[in-house]
């Protein structure tokens, strides 16, 4: 409810002490943190956008939020999901988030729905609330929780992040522009890497999760301009802010009812292609390869086609790296036959999708190989557990 009745709220003697620096905001002030402390806000993710982001609204007051994720804590998202500690590794991070929230503020009603968002519960999820903060890293989750919002009338409060770049805006506000007419088709599945295969600056999470709450505080209160119609977008290398104009397009289809989002992003097919190119290739697991180097065997090359950073981190003593971008673009096929000399290839990536398709273009060159199944994953968690995973 955006728009409370103001006469009905009362904060209480600590609460004028903690939000004291609010109330002497004329922006703010009394009737503002009422709002505030009415207010309910869902954030989808707990992740590196949505713990910023969780922790300033609860700070800032926001009376009820909800929280959507069905994830655990794992080492590696505490590098920039900082709302999650260290002894909460390998939990769920819904209940981690919640912790975190109510050692800041006991006052704030925390809703937590451990499930994955899809269609046939979002609307019943994202109903009760006044603002949808998206914090999510997929395509079929933005254009569900897009396309929910449209239906239901929410602002939905976008943010991304990868490597070192962020972008934020608002949809669906005030008769703004909406997730559709920034993307109105998604890119073709494999496109765009994700975090964990390209890397992302904690820290930037936090800029762009902050940015989120700021816009989330100022629907709120009803001040400010917010970012409905301009889509931000920050450079954390170049210390660099841009602005694109966004419009609605008068010719988008009509959303009139959810989809299945994993269908419309092309990912069962993508998957299914996947798991056809892989049943396509010879495939061997890390024991095996064990085994093969521990014989003395030398008539193979194992071939490591991860980047040269992921290189650095962990590799398998004697492979010799050949990156899949040069296999794409044509002069790493040319490596891969030098290095060949007549020996068969072996090839591996982190986890066997990349070498798969490293595997795939060679084979079209007339160059026929083996993939180590799970990769130098499955290599660290079964032969060699001195190997660092990352």
């Amino acid at each position: 409810m955006l728009n409370p009745n103001l006469e009905d709220i009362q904060l209480t003697k600590d609460e004028y002490e903690r939000y004291s620096r609010h109330l002497i905001l004329p922006e703010v002030g009394l009737d503002g943190q009422k709002r505030l402390k009415e207010a309910k806000v869902l954030c989808i993710g707990t992740g590196g956008l949505g713990s910023p982001l969780l922790l300033y609204l609860a700070a800032a007051g926001v009376g009820t939020i909800g929280i959507v994720d069905f994830d655990i804590v794992d080492r590696s998202n505490l590098q920039r999901q900082i709302i999650h500690g260290t002894s909460w590794v390998n939990k769920p991070k819904i209940e981690s988030a919640k912790s975190r929230i109510l050692e800041i503020n006991p006052a704030c009603q925390v809703n937590l729905y451990e499930t994955r968002l899809m269609s046939d519960n979002a609307l019943e999820i994202i109903e009760p609330y006044d603002i949808v903060v998206d914090g999510t890293d997929n395509f079929p989750t933005r254009y569900l929780v897009n396309d929910a919002c449209v239906l239901l009338d929410k602002p939905n409060v976008y943010g991304s992040i990868f490597r070192f770049e962020g972008q934020a805006t608002v949809f669906n506000y005030q008769g703004g522009p909406n997730y559709r007419d920034l993307y109105p088709e998604p890119p073709p599945p494999g496109m765009v890497p994700s975090c964990a295969e390209g890397g992302v600056l904690g820290v930037l999470c936090g800029i762009i999760g902050t940015i989120q709450a700021t816009e989330t505080v100022k629907i709120i209160l009803g001040q400010g301009n917010t970012l409905s119609g301009r889509l931000m977008l920050y450079n954390a290398l170049d210390m660099t802010f841009r602005e694109l104009k966004l419009r609605p397009n008068p010719e988008r289809p009509v959303i009139e009812k959810l989809i299945d989002y994993e269908q419309f992003c092309g990912i069962p097919q993508a998957k299914a292609e996947e798991e056809k190119q892989k049943m396509a290739l010879p495939e061997m697991t890390v024991t095996e390869l064990k085994q093969l180097m521990d014989s003395g065997a030398d008539d193979f090359v194992l071939v490591d086609v991860r980047n040269p950073n992921e290189y650095d981190i962990a590799k398998i003593d004697g492979s010799v790296l050949v990156p899949l971008p040069d296999i794409e673009r044509g002069d790493g096929v040319e490596k891969v036959k030098e290095l060949l000399n007549g020996h068969r290839l072996i090839a591996h990536c982190k986890m066997g999708g990349r070498s798969a398709k490293a595997l795939a273009i060679l084979k079209d060159a007339g160059i026929e190989g083996t993939n180590v199944k799970g990769g130098i994953t499955a290599w660290s968690q079964e032969v060699d557990s001195s190997i660092p995973t990352y």
